[in-house]
């Protein structure tokens, strides 16, 4: 049995997840892969370079930097977050990421991205975070506030539109025993974005992108009920938020943060004798 770790993005709800994993990671639990979309693409790589408590001191810290993450950096560079400072100046001299251990590790990482010239999702393995920076940029990249990640010629951007939990990929990669963790409470439901949005953005340019867009709360909606059926027969293990999370998708305060990131912690100890039976089931 080869077991898999899947992280759901949702931005800074992705706090919730750091929380969860740090909580595994400390008790020593370990997968044979892991793979994730937007935020738990960028945040998940912390697990494998074995540095816990890194995603949310470097939120709590540089959140709040207007050069870092807000509305004047889209308006300069068409990204809300700032890709120099954050993507870039952040692990390799403020609060550094340890690529070596990550590289070392031998442990397989997908991220998952989105080509918007042809609408389809896209798995990279990630061996070298560093140097394959772009792509991880590229998995976050949100719509309709930041541009396209050129990578090979080609044009991405958020992983989550085309897979928003990337379970079922997993499982065709041969990953049978499943962990994912989720960073909506179990009554969420997703709601269509404006057409008119939509349109206005992506129609002209990119308009299999834009029917993508346009569909992604069906996609995810329809993920989650399947995601759910298998939950309840025992073939996969979720984590989920305990209660409702309101906060907003770039948040900054750290407060806020925090309380994410804590009440990923709790929710995994309340759940965590279950994981453990499931792991070695």
């Amino acid at each position: 049995m080869k077991t898999g770790l899947v992280l759901e993005g949702g931005a800074m709800r992705g706090m919730y997840s750091a929380g969860v994993m740090d909580n595994m990671f400390n008790k020593n639990i370990s997968f044979d892969g892991i793979i994730g979309v937007s935020a738990g693409a960028v945040f998940g790589v912390n697990y494998i370079s074995r540095q816990p408590g890194r995603v949310i001191r470097y939120n709590k810290k540089y959140n709040m930097d207007k050069n870092y993450m807000g509305i004047g950096n889209l308006i300069k560079s068409g990204n809300i977050v700032n890709t120099e400072y954050a993507y870039y100046k952040v692990p390799k001299e403020l609060d550094v990421f340890d690529n070596d251990t990550f590289m070392k590790s031998g442990i397989p990482f997908y991220a998952v991205i989105t080509n918007i010239e042809n609408g389809k999702p896209e798995y990279v393995k990630i061996t070298d975070p560093i140097s394959q920076m772009e792509t991880l940029r590229a998995s976050a990249s949100m719509p309709f506030v930041s541009k396209p990640v050129e990578l090979d010629g080609g044009l991405y951007l958020d992983g989550a539109v085309t897979d928003s939990i990337p379970y079922e990929k997993f499982l065709e990669m041969g990953y049978d025993r499943l962990v994912v963790i989720l960073t909506k409470d179990i009554d969420y439901v997703k709601k269509p974005i404006p057409p008119l949005l939509c349109d206005l953005y992506y129609k002209k340019k990119y308009p299999l992108f834009n029917r993508k867009v346009k569909e992604r709360h069906i996609m995810y909606n329809e993920t989650i009920k399947r995601l759910k059926l298998a939950e309840g027969a025992g073939e996969i293990f979720v984590i989920r938020p305990s209660k409702h999370i309101d906060i907003k998708k770039l948040e900054s305060d750290p407060q806020k943060l925090q309380s994410l990131y804590d009440l990923g912690i709790k929710d995994c100890n309340e759940v965590f004798d279950e994981l453990l039976e499931y792991l070695k089931a």
